[in-house]
């Protein structure tokens, strides 16, 4: 329950500052004549996630069991696809995020009452789609027959609200960069126990091998109706007799993931390279120049 309300949550905030950027900006700037369409934008925007969620869910009751494996797993492996590139966009542009939006809304306004729609839309809808895809891979990998895990879901983004009114009435402050940096270093490894569930469904659906190569297997030691099983399994996704495919995906993805996530921002290769590359233009300027 607790990685679907970590899921709840960090999605569900992002979402929440968003609304609360472009709503205070509005306010701030004397412009309460444009709350409506960016209103309309957002309600249109949660509508078709609610939407594109319960398709999700009733529309895979009608396929085969194969079938429905090889879609869960699909769009198992997906939804980590893009929770990853979203706690990786969300680490570097934290900081930028309120004047980024606050561009794009003067752009908007400058436009018209459909650009401002779109706007809203566009913010809100992003987040809104993915966070439906990655919380029905979730509850889908950690359901043990309960409501737990939608549960779990619900009062994430419930206190994701509450929060996100805090910040809009001023009574709470926050670093949100280092938020996002902690709750997306657990995230990711959410998504690493997703990742394998999501190959264990390939493999049910006999689109992946091995289905009979278990890894190791601790069934008797942690029984999966035990209290402690079932908590293993609503935090990390925890099966107790994965394959050895299972375990070498989520290996591969989780240790190297959450190393680079974990280091500081702007030492990545790529920018090391940039510096150097500064430094030996300075370098050659300086040498062209015949006062050095």
């Amino acid at each position: 329950m607790f990685g679907n309300y970590l899921i709840g949550l960090r999605e569900g905030l992002e979402a929440s500052l968003v609304v609360c950027v472009l709503i205070a900006y509005l306010v701030k700037t004397g412009r309460r004549d444009a709350l409506r369409p960016v209103w309309t934008g957002i309600g249109v925007a949660v509508g078709i996630a609610l939407a594109f969620g319960a398709g999700l869910e009733f529309g895979s009751q009608e396929l085969t069991f194969e079938a429905q494996e090889l879609l869960g797993g699909s769009l198992s492996i997906l939804a980590v696809v893009l929770v990853t590139w979203m706690v990786f966009w969300m680490r570097r542009t934290a900081r930028n995020l309120r004047a980024e939006l606050h561009g794009k809304l003067d752009a908007a306004l400058a436009t018209g009452t459909g650009a401002l729609v779109a706007t809203a839309f566009l913010a809100v809808g992003r987040e809104g789609l993915e966070t439906a895809l990655f919380v029905w891979a979730s509850v889908r990998a950690s359901s043990d027959g309960s409501h737990a895990p939608l549960a779990g879901v619900v009062l994430g983004l419930a206190t994701a609200v509450l929060l996100g009114w805090l910040f809009y009435r001023g009574a709470v402050r926050i670093d949100l960069a280092r938020f996002f940096t902690w709750t997306g270093g657990m995230l990711v490894v959410v998504a690493a126990g997703v990742l394998a569930y999501g190959v264990h469904d390939l493999q049910e659906a006999r689109f992946l091998g091995g289905l009979a190569d278990k890894a190791f297997d601790v069934s008797a030691a942690v029984p999966p109706d035990s209290w402690y099983g079932t908590l293993l399994k609503g935090v990390l996704n925890f099966q107790p007799d994965p394959t050895v495919l299972q375990v070498t995906v989520w290996a591969l993805y989780l240790v190297p993931t959450l190393a680079l996530f974990l280091s500081p921002i702007g030492s990545g290769p790529s920018v090391r390279v940039e510096k150097q590359k500064a430094t030996d233009e300075k370098a050659e300027a300086g040498a062209a120049d015949p006062a050095v």
